[in-house]
């Protein structure tokens, strides 16, 4: 796919706002949330904290990020009107990733005027936590597909394709269950921080345990379900298919799930330090936007890339079965 300058814009936004991400992932593990206090936008009452403290410049430098993150995803919509014409599909993806900046924002604000930050542990948060991994997810998805389709990449159609769409379906909920408790696990590492990994363990499952601390099991086990099911997945849609560039895509979202998995084990092991905490969410990110990169190819409709449109790929292995039986 050719780029031009818009679909080179669009791809550097999207980086911009992964690296917004780890900064606001940066905040939550350092404990950093407060350090604006409980005012918004202001930062302790001021446009520009006069005597700030270390907590009070990270928190001020992401509000400082995410603020110049709106007005890049502002220009990538107003640009998108000016040079698409009504009804093509990048200003669809211009407008979604205006919507979901938005929310972001009203989202971090939310965290802020209700005092969900720093030593919070309430289950406010938590449920704050998912609400917000969730519209990052949707940010991420629809500044991906802005710039897929910015950079030659067909319309989606699902019509017709049932079966197929419900398997994505499964996977896009599997990876959204995986992000939220993996936010809600990160959350429960930072305010309850452990001295060993055998401590840990029997926090997990003791009954008089933080909430928090016994949500901790269940993001690996989530993880090791989704894993298989997004290897089913590649198996079917992508890795015996031969458009070349979905297989790629499926390969890439094998590898980077793997990777995933080694370091979420290792983050275990090293008790969650701050630096693995941000790897393990990199790839978490770099998993869902290849699975909607992935879905974007399959979906596609059949005016650029490979001869035939993709089929029910359910009904293709159920009878390709019934001849070899």
């Amino acid at each position: 796919m050719g780029l031009n300058r818009y679909a080179k814009f669009a791809w550097g936004v999207l980086v911009y706002n992964l690296l917004v991400i780890l900064w606001g992932a940066y905040v939550r593990a350092t404990g950093s949330g407060a350090g604006c206090g409980s005012h918004w936008p202001l930062c302790n009452g001021e446009v520009i904290p006069r005597t700030p403290v270390l907590e009070t410049l990270i928190e001020f430098g992401h509000r400082l990020s995410s603020g110049v993150a709106l007005i890049l995803v502002l220009m990538l919509f107003i640009w998108a009107f000016r040079k698409y014409s009504k009804g093509d599909t990048v200003r669809l993806g211009a407008v979604l990733s205006i919507i979901f900046i938005i929310t972001e924002a009203l989202v971090g604000a939310g965290l802020v005027l209700f005092e969900w930050v720093a030593n919070d542990a309430s289950i406010g948060r938590a449920l704050s936590m998912g609400v917000h991994l969730v519209n990052t997810f949707l940010l991420l998805a629809a500044l991906t597909l802005t710039a897929w389709w910015a950079s030659g990449g067909s319309p989606v159609r699902i019509s017709k394709r049932g079966a197929l769409g419900v398997v994505f379906l499964l996977a896009f909920l599997g990876v959204i269950f995986i992000g939220i408790s993996g936010a809600i696990t990160a959350l429960g590492d930072t305010l309850f921080p452990i001295d060993s990994l055998a401590e840990g363990i029997q926090q997990d499952f003791a009954s008089s345990s933080h909430f928090l601390i016994r949500l901790r099991v269940w993001h690996p086990v989530i993880a090791i379900v989704v894993g298989l099911y997004l290897f089913l997945l590649n198996l079917l849609v992508g890795l015996y298919r031969e458009e070349a560039q979905r297989r790629r895509f499926a390969i890439a979202l094998t590898g980077l799930f793997i990777f995933q998995l080694l370091a979420g084990m290792i983050n275990l092991v090293l008790l969650a330090p701050v630096w693995m905490q941000l790897v393990h969410l990199l790839l978490a990110d770099l998993v869902w936007i290849t699975l909607v990169l992935l879905a974007a190819n399959t979906f596609a409709t059949a005016e650029t890339g490979s001869k035939e449109e993709p089929q029910e790929i359910i009904s293709v292995t159920s009878q390709a079965g019934l001849e070899n039986a």
